[in-house]
């Protein structure tokens, strides 16, 4: 637990915003009633496992997973802003509150695009409600961003694919039920040879091989199948869509990746704001300074511009069912940029104490920095924009 503060909850002065209606409102009091619930006050981080597990029951329960996760027979698109509302409420909170929600709509994000009716009733449900943990499986030791260097491959053997290779850096690995799996059935070269599967934690061939530390704890794994056996039927798609597939469920979710380092970058300026206003400086407050002014005011106009940039790409989303593809890669290339500078600059208003194990601030700035790597690198999403622009020129 960290130390106690006087903080209840995000601010929701942007749900005054066009972008937002009041169903979207109603959806935010929900969260907040969420968030002041036990289930988030009782968060054990020296147990990732454990946590994710209970976090994603408690989310199911309150039907907070409906937002992110499809319903089998509902054709009804996922409402990006409220993902984006969720994502931003829990990161302000908690981090790994802000995960275990994310990856449930990660992880079957294709299966509500492409699965089959069968594959659609047998796994939503149970994620939605909280039943089953999802993993998202597209990374490779040697394909992370070039997604055309994939090795892991999949070979049809009748009515059944078998698959061979390892997947890498995978969320929920080692925890999950359920998993997206990409693999290479070589309809053609790069990216036109991916397919994507279904695979299940109990599937003869499949076994998790490492488990991965790292700076922010959050469950990962490295994954390995060995002549893992799956029916044909749990082809997501047609051969060769895996990596349409993959880009049309990154495209739904890039945009609340901007929305958690948001969550992240709001938590760190409120936390700045209380500290400077109560930090004794110089016969006054560091508030009173004008570098410290200067600091907040550059703070808050980052993340309001970062903000506008995400609800932005999530109505275009909802509201004009058009593709977002540049719209979210500018909205999470400077959402997560904005936020690492945001929680950095807070560190330093909070001097040694920024840095001390435990404190929020320490814990934000280990938190944003995945950020800026995972669903395509920073580097990644420039290239983005520019081919879109590229395109329409």
């Amino acid at each position: 637990m960290h130390p106690a503060t006087t903080l209840k909850g995000p601010t929701r002065d942007h749900l005054d915003w066009p972008f937002f209606d009041a169903g979207h409102r109603q959806f935010a009091e929900r969260l907040d009633a969420f968030t002041a619930s036990a289930p988030m006050a009782d968060i054990d981080h020296a147990d990732v496992d454990g946590a994710c597990r209970k976090l994603v029951r408690a989310l199911g329960d309150a039907g907070l997973l409906e937002a992110a996760v499809s319903a089998p027979g509902d054709a009804t698109p996922i409402d990006s802003r409220r993902v984006c509302l969720a994502r931003e409420t829990l990161a302000w909170h908690d981090g790994l509150a802000d995960f275990a929600f994310a990856m449930q709509g990660l992880g079957t994000g294709a299966i509500g695009l492409s699965g089959t009716d069968d594959i659609r009733a047998a796994v939503l449900p149970k994620v939605r409600a909280g039943e089953w943990l999802a993993a998202f499986a597209l990374s490779e030791k040697d394909a992370g961003s070039d997604v055309a260097a994939m090795a892991c491959a999949a070979r049809l053997e009748g009515d059944h694919y078998i698959l061979d290779g390892e997947k890498t850096w995978i969320s929920n690995g080692g925890i999950a039920d359920v998993y997206t799996v990409f693999a290479r059935t070589g309809e053609a070269p790069g990216t036109r040879g991916i397919s994507a599967f279904v695979v299940f934690a109990d599937d003869p061939g499949f076994s998790v091989t490492e488990r991965i530390e790292v700076i922010a704890p959050h469950p990962l794994a490295t994954i390995r199948f060995e002549a893992c056996r799956i029916p044909a039927s749990r082809r997501l798609g047609s051969p060769g869509e895996g990596f349409k597939i993959a880009m049309r469920t990154l495209d739904i979710f890039r945009a609340s990746v901007a929305a958690a380092a948001l969550g992240f970058a709001r938590r760190a300026l409120d936390e700045a704001l209380v500290h400077a206003k109560a930090r004794p400086m110089f016969g006054g407050a560091l508030a009173d300074l004008q570098l410290t002014q200067a600091a907040l005011g550059d703070m808050a106009t980052g993340i309001d511009a970062a903000a506008l940039l995400t609800y932005r790409a999530a109505w275009r989303r909802d509201v004009q069912q058009l593709s977002t593809t540049r719209e979210a890669a500018m909205a999470k290339m400077t959402a997560t940029e904005t936020a690492q500078s945001v929680i950095d600059r807070a560190v330093q208003l909070f001097g040694g104490r920024g840095v001390r194990t435990g404190e929020i601030t320490e814990k934000l700035y280990r938190e944003i920095r995945a950020l800026r790597i995972y669903e395509g690198a920073t580097e990644v999403q420039k290239l983005i924009v520019a081919r879109e622009l590229l395109k329409s020129n």
